[in-house]
């Protein structure tokens, strides 16, 4: 709890398999202060526990939902059809296909069952759209992600200034892009 105020979002996933990639999402809204919680459900194997998470969510002070799955990747859909809250489908890289089944099954929605969706396994993202959706209504989190944000400036700048020096010897060189 950050100033009196919970902030409250579940991450689930459809195996345990799918934890290393999931945990980055978890990470990123625990630095934020967000409180998680995190277990597995799955859509195929437990889907009457499912339906049941995702209706009760929203009484037990959940406010978002991020599920992750692969393969079918039905998961986020499910929810997503039960829930009012927002839900973040976050597909998980499969053997089959490298996880372009898992980003289908979840960015391909019917009308009326919006899912956000990231990229294959990209679990930080999960974490950071997170925490921008919930940012429009806790103005510290918004707080918290400009400052966020401009931080990843000043790494690029860096990285800039890294290559500049880098680079710095080549400025004399005949050999330049006029050349190619």
């Amino acid at each position: 709890m950050k100033g009196g105020v919970l902030m409250k979002v579940s991450v689930v996933m459809g195996s345990i398999s799918d934890r290393k990639v999931v945990e980055k999402a978890v990470n990123i809204l625990k630095c934020f202060g967000v409180e998680v919680d995190f277990r597995v459900i799955s859509a195929h194997r437990t889907p009457l526990e499912a339906i049941e998470y995702a209706q009760k969510a929203e009484q037990e002070g959940i406010e978002l939902i991020v599920a992750a799955a692969g393969k079918a990747a039905h998961l986020a859909g499910v929810i997503a059809g039960v829930t009012p809250l927002p839900v973040i489908g976050l597909p998980i890289k499969s053997s089959t296909m490298d996880g372009l089944d898992s980003l289908l099954s979840v960015v391909q929605m019917p009308m009326g069952v919006p899912v956000a969706t990231v990229a294959i396994d990209g679990g930080e993202n999960a974490g950071l759209l997170a925490v921008q959706i919930l940012s429009v209504k806790y103005p510290e989190l918004r707080e918290k992600f400009t400052k966020y944000k401009e931080h990843l400036k000043v790494e690029v700048e860096g990285m800039n200034r890294e290559l500049e020096g880098e680079t710095e010897g080549m400025k004399g060189n005949e050999w330049n892009h006029r050349h190619i």
